[in-house]
């Protein structure tokens, strides 16, 4: 039931504009679904659902596996890289200023078995990868998203 509920969320938030948890709400009682506001925020936490503004609206989107995928929705973040250079098992992104954090969430949501860890400040974000091979891709596969 929960897995049938969730795939319907996630179906109903790819074909429509759902702005808040009781648009969703209604939405899954249309396709004959009942939840309440409890079950539908659980849901939402669940799935990772993320909320952000896409043609001047805030609607739910499911978290993508690749960074590349979420520039859709991120581009500003996307755009805001500035440089990718990396020396041993060592990447260093620059940012433009105060964004460093939030890109270096979007990097860890790739979920790289290589990268071993992320370090964000201001404008820099350090990560640390599993060898020199896997710094070369991870900084080939990121370059390849910024030249957007």
């Amino acid at each position: 039931m929960k897995s049938n509920r969730q795939e319907k969320i996630l179906e109903i938030i790819s074909k429509n504009n759902i702005e808040t948890q009781e648009e969703l709400i209604e939405a899954l009682k249309k396709e004959g679904i009942a939840a309440t506001q409890a079950t539908a925020s659980r849901d939402i936490r669940q799935l990772k659902l993320l909320k952000v503004m896409v043609d001047g609206v805030y609607k739910y989107v499911a978290p993508k596996k690749e960074l590349d995928e979420l520039s859709e929705y991120n581009s500003a973040l996307i755009l805001s890289i500035r440089e990718i250079k990396y020396a041993l098992n060592n990447v260093v992104i620059k940012t433009a200023p105060g964004l460093a954090q939030a890109v270096a969430a979007g990097v860890d949501s790739l979920r790289e078995s290589d990268i071993l860890g992320s370090v964000a400040g201001d404008d820099t974000i350090i990560l640390v990868t599993s060898s020199e091979e896997a710094s070369a891709k991870i900084v080939q596969k990121l370059s390849k998203i910024a030249e957007r």
